[in-house]
């Protein structure tokens, strides 16, 4: 068995800091696609200037918050934040070095589209202080990405792909498997074209079929139906293969990368440190008061901007997470990696040791069983364990 001390240094030594990040949500797409139920919504018209001032106001309240923390990473999320203005993120760029100490080497990425007008926009991004970019490519067939509802061909999306090789010195892209339909030497093929446009980092979403979609009234009608299981597991054990032997393995169930090159403001989520959620709907995570504190925006962006306007944030009120709250967050999050999850920081995070929070017949079943698998130092789930994580994580964390 591959024993966790056996990994490189790098791994083995994480930081018991993961990082302090900021995450801005920008609420407003194009068009909606058929399979999201991310908080996006399309409006005729969006006073930029408006907007600018809200998330600059919302960033100062939970700046007050948290003084003397280092900012690691930001990341622009939505909706497509590509649709924001340059100038709005280069304000926000410069409020939060104005909070915060930065780390030298800061990222900041943004989530963009490759249709040709937001492409214009890369140089821009760069100039205002973005130095990442993660591009919604979703599918290398045209065929796929009508049925996926998106604006962009795939001749767009390689002229994207190239244009922000150009422009950033680091750049990610997504892509959907396991859509209907879909057989093994077509994604083959796909993953293959994939490798050769990409760099440091992909990222490789299973469809899935979520509640107030469009996929899903679809869906209810049978008129859209999902690969079977046992193509789905074999759709991602191809995409293992092909990335790893590129160069790519995966560091997280669904995200592939060069070493080195892996998505720093997410690593922050996935080894549960925290985060500042800025905009509709976004989420975060913070300690102080010598407790851990759940933050959530309101999602409607009209009401958000309203709170934000009369408050001074647009948030709920935050609420506490208990140490059992925290353990099973931290194991839902931290199991999705390679590296897994520290020990000592169950410990820093939770109050109690590995041994305290599971019960230890369970925990030899998943060890003895080949999905989990731990030392001294971590707590990982296996290649098996990652592909079937929603049923270790059930027997993992089921408390009768």
């Amino acid at each position: 068995m591959l024993r966790l001390s056996d990994q490189p240094d790098a791994v083995r030594s994480a930081a018991l800091d993961p990082g302090f990040g900021i995450y801005i949500h920008w609420p407003f797409c194009r068009s909606k696609c058929p399979y999201c139920d991310f908080n996006s919504h399309v409006r005729d018209s969006i006073d930029q200037d408006r907007w600018r001032q809200a998330l600059l106001t919302e960033l100062d309240h939970y700046a007050a918050q948290t003084p003397g923390r280092t900012v690691t990473s930001v990341f622009f999320g939505g909706g497509t934040p590509s649709l924001m203005p340059p100038a709005t993120a280069a304000a926000l760029l410069d409020r939060i070095a104005g909070h915060w100490a930065t780390s030298p080497d800061l990222e900041v990425s943004l989530e963009a589209n490759p249709t040709s007008a937001e492409a214009d926009s890369f140089a821009g991004f760069r100039a205002a202080g973005v130095n990442r970019l993660s591009l919604g490519i979703q599918a290398l067939d045209d065929t796929a990405l009508r049925f996926l509802g998106r604006r962009h061909d795939v001749a767009e999306a390689t002229a994207a792909i190239r244009l922000a090789a150009r422009c950033f010195d680091r750049f990610s892209f997504d892509l959907i498997y396991a859509r209907p339909g879909q057989e093994i030497a077509g994604w083959r093929r796909e993953l293959d074209q994939a490798v050769a446009l990409a760099a440091g980092h992909l990222s490789l979403y299973q469809l899935t079929i979520e509640e107030g979609t469009a996929f899903h009234t679809l869906a209810a009608r049978g008129d859209l139906v999902l690969p079977e299981e046992d193509r789905g597991a074999a759709l991602f054990e191809i995409t293992q293969e092909v990335l790893e032997r590129a160069g790519l393995p995966g560091y997280e169930i669904s995200n592939h990368a060069r070493p080195g090159q892996e998505c720093r403001h997410n690593l922050t989520y996935w080894r549960y440190g925290d985060y500042i959620g800025i905009g509709p709907g976004a989420h975060g995570r913070l300690t102080r008061d010598g407790g851990k504190w759940a933050i959530r925006g309101h999602r409607a962006p009209e009401i958000w901007m309203q709170r934000v306007e009369q408050d001074g944030h647009g948030s709920h009120a935050a609420e506490p997470v208990t140490p059992d709250q925290r353990w099973q967050e931290m194991v839902m999050m931290g199991l999705r990696l390679a590296e897994g999850i520290r020990l000592d920081r169950i410990v820093q995070e939770t109050g109690a040791p590995l041994g305290d929070r599971v019960d230890a017949g369970r925990l030899a079943r998943l060890i003895d069983g080949g999905f989990l698998e731990t030392d001294d130092l971590r707590l990982r789930a296996t290649s098996a364990g990652r592909q079937r994580l929603n049923a270790v994580l059930g027997m993992l964390l089921d408390q009768r």
